[in-house]
């Protein structure tokens, strides 16, 4: 009988074959799981109830969306119970940039939001995982409503690669290191999300971990798979009474009472675990013990699937750990192997004695050659030596009759040159002394003359230098008001990127190779000429001047007037878009009546390092006293500290030795150059790079509140969308100097 396996992979080979469309594929392999681990009759399960269709109409070509915000569905990804995954053009970068942006939309049917209390609590939802900021976790970047469709759904992040679903239906199964290797990076989202934001995946299956094209993993549908019920009059997210996939869902998933906790995504991993080194889901009676895994592994992984949670290991990062130290020997091999140790020790030491005592006798054979051959060697040295000896007497007297020759000629040779001089120095005196009377003739004529002419006035005092080094504000035209507070820059050289001692220091901190990547090749640039840059990001003040004065209008989720945690006008704005600090720039310009722009990404790094060649410009480490980043994290022995969840007021921390504040943390700062991948063909004279490379999106510098410290290093660069805006994004302001 064909198994539930065997019957995907024909699906996937006529689909391979262009016999069979990705939508219909998708639906048969729905329908062959579910028949397939469906309960047997008579196991007590809680029905579920029938799930809602999930066929909304969509095609390729149709746009979605409300009017500010469109998109373009290109390709059909995923079908499935909580609605469609489409890969879709961002029509408004289109439009703003000329080129397309890939994301990836998550479209729920409309009945899955009927309620208003659902669309809220879906809201809030998407707002929780929009935070997951994970690398191994599919980004979230926001949310909307298609008004022709009443359908909500999700913007992500778009990913080149397949599900490791796919993978398992090509290749059947795999061993044990390399199922192992591709958890860990699960295990270390799943802890992520569970003790930074109480969440629990609840849908853990082939179908949601993601094999890039690069090799990276990422963890798909984190939080999504949700829905609302009302408990106590108080609106809440639970897991639905059946959630996850069948035969991966733990036995507590049906009871809706149970708030969840990380023994289901447990329970799910273990079965994972089974699938991918057996080619097949566990069957639900006795199950057989995978070949690929030594006996105690083979406990270690059943205590995955134990009925009671409690038995369970508390993460899946503990159930990895558990299954790698089942492939050591047990304390009965350990003792037998320590008793042939001792005893291939005991033979090895009387071998060594026996070795040593020949090796003695021979080398006592060997000292006394040695001892005559050394006393004729002595002989033959002290003859050699006297001979010697008496050369270098007879050198000696020879070398001494010559200096007395050449002493008797030098003094010679001295007392004719000494005449010489006395005669020579006799001239110049008579010469000097006949110089110095005709100088005194001349001084008393004009003394003569000076006498009868009027003489003018003495120099006044030069006045002292002003101070170049104080900060400049450039007061508006009509009067109203400043630019923000500006620090001269001068120009000259550095070395931009990091040096391998520095990113090997990253890596140890968690960063990963194709970041460090962006940095090299280190390289030299030039600024060629001064400029000033803002000595603070933009401040609340400063923006809300901009809004009041131009009637500004933000476009994103995130409010700048109330970004979801404390501000004052001393805090940097966030919530600002790449082409929203353009239109900002554009009024400071005409209000001041000169020119401001964005820094170059050069500008920035040369400004921000300010003249120093270590990771921060406060040295090689950095601690929460000098910079606001997520202080539960540490780097290069650096201490801990607070993690202050939001912005801080500018001029909190210390300048670095150029007098510029927040350089490091507090908030991304937008630049004008587009994201490139690393600095290949990077112009050296401290322009922007505006050519090639992803016009979607631009380069960000200095890291921010949400971020650990590894991230505000000189050297990190990052790359955001340009239309998009966020709660950790904000804004730095260069003028040029005349």
């Amino acid at each position: 009988m064909q198994t539930a396996i065997d019957k995907i992979r024909e699906l996937r080979a006529l689909h391979e074959d262009g016999l069979l469309s990705r939508h219909e594929f998708d639906l048969r392999k729905n329908a062959i799981l579910d028949a397939a681990y469906t309960p047997e009759q008579g196991a007590e399960v809680v029905a579920a109830p029938p799930r809602p269709g999930t066929e909304i109409g969509l095609m390729a070509g149709q746009e979605v969306g409300p009017p500010n915000r469109r998109y373009r569905l290109e390709r059909l990804i995923a079908h499935g119970g909580m609605g469609q995954v489409w890969q879709a053009t961002d029509l408004a970068t289109h439009a703003e940039l000329g080129h397309s942006a890939q994301v990836a939309l998550k479209i729920l049917p409309p009945q899955a939001t009927q309620a208003a209390s659902h669309a809220k609590l879906l809201i809030q939802e998407a707002t929780r995982a929009r935070r997951l900021a994970h690398e191994h976790i599919v980004r979230v970047y926001e949310w909307a409503q298609d008004p022709a469709t009443a359908s909500y759904f999700i913007i992500m992040e778009y990913l080149e690669g397949e599900d490791l679903d796919s993978v398992l239906c090509r290749e059947g199964r795999m061993d044990w290191p390399r199922a192992a290797a591709m958890l860990r990076p699960v295990a270390g989202a799943l802890d992520y999300a569970w003790e930074r934001h109480r969440l629990v995946h609840r849908d853990i299956k082939p179908g949601n971990v993601f094999v890039t094209s690069k090799g990276d993993i990422k963890l798909l549908d984190f939080g999504i798979a949700a829905r609302a019920r009302a408990s106590g009059g108080v609106a809440m997210l639970e897991a639905p009474a059946l959630s996850g996939t069948a035969g991966y869902r733990a036995p507590e998933a049906s009871d809706p009472e149970r708030q969840p906790q990380p023994a289901l995504d447990v329970y799910a991993v273990a079965v994972m675990i089974y699938q991918m080194l057996e080619g097949e889901l566990p069957a639900s009676g006795a199950m057989r013990a995978p070949g690929a895994l030594l006996p105690r592994q083979w406990t270690a992984l059943q205590s995955g699937f134990a009925r009671d949670p409690g038995a369970r290991p508390a993460s899946v990062r503990a159930l990895l750990e558990a299954i790698e130290l089942g492939a050591g020997p047990t304390p009965e091999e350990e003792a037998a192997r320590e008793a042939a140790r001792r005893a291939a020790e005991e033979q090895a030491a009387r071998e060594l004695a026996a070795r040593r005592k020949a090796e003695a006798d021979a080398a006592a054979a060997a000292q006394a050659l040695i001892e005559r051959q050394r006393r004729e060697q002595q002989r033959e040295r002290q003859r050699r030596e006297r001979a010697a000896a008496e050369e270098a007497r007879a050198a000696r007297k020879e070398a001494l009759r010559q200096q007395l020759l050449a002493r008797r000629a030098e003094e010679a040779a001295k007392a004719r040159l000494a005449q010489e001089e006395a005669e020579r120095k006799a001239a110049q005196a008579k010469a000097a002394a006949a110089y110095l009377a005709e100088q005194q003739r001349v001084r008393v004529e004009q003394a003569a003359r000076s006498a009868a002419e009027p003489q003018p006035p003495p120099p006044a005092p030069a006045r002292a230098a002003a101070d170049s080094h104080a900060p400049l504000r450039d007061p508006f035209l009509d009067g109203s008001g400043a630019g923000p507070a500006l620090v001269p820059i001068p120009a000259g050289r550095f070395q931009m990127g990091s040096p391998d001692h520095e990113r090997r220091i990253a890596m140890a901190a968690g960063a990963q190779k194709n970041w460090l990547a962006r940095e090299t090749p280190q390289h030299w640039v030039g600024i060629e000429r001064p400029f000033a840059m803002g000595r603070y990001p933009v401040t609340v003040g400063e923006w809300r001047a901009f809004v009041l004065a131009t009637g500004w209008q933000p476009n994103g989720e995130i409010d700048w007037a109330a970004p979801g945690f404390p501000q004052s006008d001393e805090h940097p704005v966030v919530g600002v878009t790449w082409f929203d600090a353009q239109k900002y720039l554009q009024w400071l310009s005409a209000a001041t009546g000169r020119r401001y722009r964005l820094p170059s990404e050069a500008e920035w790094e040369y400004a921000c390092r300010a003249g120093t060649h270590t990771a921060f410009s406060f040295g090689d480490t950095i601690s929460p006293e000098l910079a606001n980043y997520d202080g539960s994290f540490t780097y290069n022995g650096g201490p801990a500290g607070a993690y202050r969840r939001g912005t801080t007021a500018a001029g909190m921390f210390p300048p670095n030795p150029w007098g510029l504040y927040d350089m490091h943390g507090n908030v991304w700062e937008w630049v004008q150059d587009v994201v490139h991948e690393n600095y290949e063909g990077a112009p050296n004279d401290g322009s922007a790079w505006e050519q090639g490379g992803d016009q979607a999106r631009r380069i960000l510098r200095g890291g921010s509140w949400l971020y650990n410290p590894r991230y505000l290093r000189s050297a990190l660069r990052n790359g955001f969308s340009a239309v998009l805006s966020n709660d950790i994004v904000g804004l730095r302001v260069v003028r040029e100097l005349d």
